[in-house]
């Protein structure tokens, strides 16, 4: 692959930002591609925060890696949504266990979530004058959340180009990348520096366990979340 480097860098970009680890390696992706890229983080009444409060540590983090990532990264920005876990019933806005519900979709799946974010991004998109909007969806290691798929991104970015009267971009790096290919994106892009910091500052289990560093990172190490980073990282080292 083309070091993305030897392109020219568009203008400015917004990444959606979590604080795990898939919105990290999007922001490396968007580091390297982008003039400025400021990011946004959403509070929407989730059981486990904790994604929010690593984002400090995670952009302070990549500053220090290169000298122009820290020239590029912009304002960060959180919103609060808090009406989703209001009218959402599943296991990361309520305290219940993590279980299949009867259609097969797990009950972390919090309905129309990826679409508010992506929505909401536009919008703040279209104050800041930002045109490219980041997001790191994925239909190719994922747990079926219709709102992940290429198909739905797509139709999204024409309704939101459409209703806003914008030429919005929605970019989704991770889409056709399993979660080996994601560590070795994310090692591509800012190297053994990168992945450390993902792996020491990042957050994904649905649990918000924070008290065992596995090889990949802190998690409960038994969630779905953590089983995909997992297995994702015994690839990536094994490749």
């Amino acid at each position: 692959m083309n070091n993305p480097l030897d392109k020219p860098l568009d203008d400015a970009a917004l990444v959606l930002f979590s604080g795990g680890q898939d919105s990290a390696t999007c922001l490396a992706w968007a580091l390297s591609r982008f003039a400025r890229v400021e990011t946004v983080g959403f509070d929407y009444g989730q059981r486990h925060a904790i994604e929010l409060e690593c984002r400090s540590a995670l952009i302070e983090g990549f500053k220090a890696i290169k000298p122009e990532w820290k020239a590029r990264l912009g304002e960060a920005h959180t919103l609060a949504i808090p009406t989703l876990a209001e009218i959402s019933d599943t296991a990361l806005t309520r305290d219940i266990a993590i279980e299949m519900d009867k259609g097969g979709l797990p009950n972390t799946f919090v309905p129309g979530r990826n679409l508010l974010f992506l929505t909401f991004a536009a919008a703040l998109g279209y104050r800041r004058g930002i045109r490219h909007i980041v997001g790191g969806m994925c239909e190719t290691d994922y747990s079926g959340y219709p709102d992940c798929r290429d198909e739905t991104i797509k139709s999204l970015n024409v309704a939101i180009n459409q209703g806003m009267g914008r030429d919005f971009e929605l970019h989704t790096p991770l889409m056709w990348r399993d979660k080996g290919e994601t560590w070795a994106l994310a090692h591509e892009l800012g190297g053994d520096a990168l992945v450390d910091l993902i792996v020491q500052h990042s957050h994904t289990c649905y649990l918000g366990e924070r008290g065992a560093l596995h090889d990949w990172g802190y998690g409960c190490g038994e969630c779905p979340a953590c089983r995909l980073r997992a297995a994702g990282w015994a690839k990536y080292k094994t490749a």
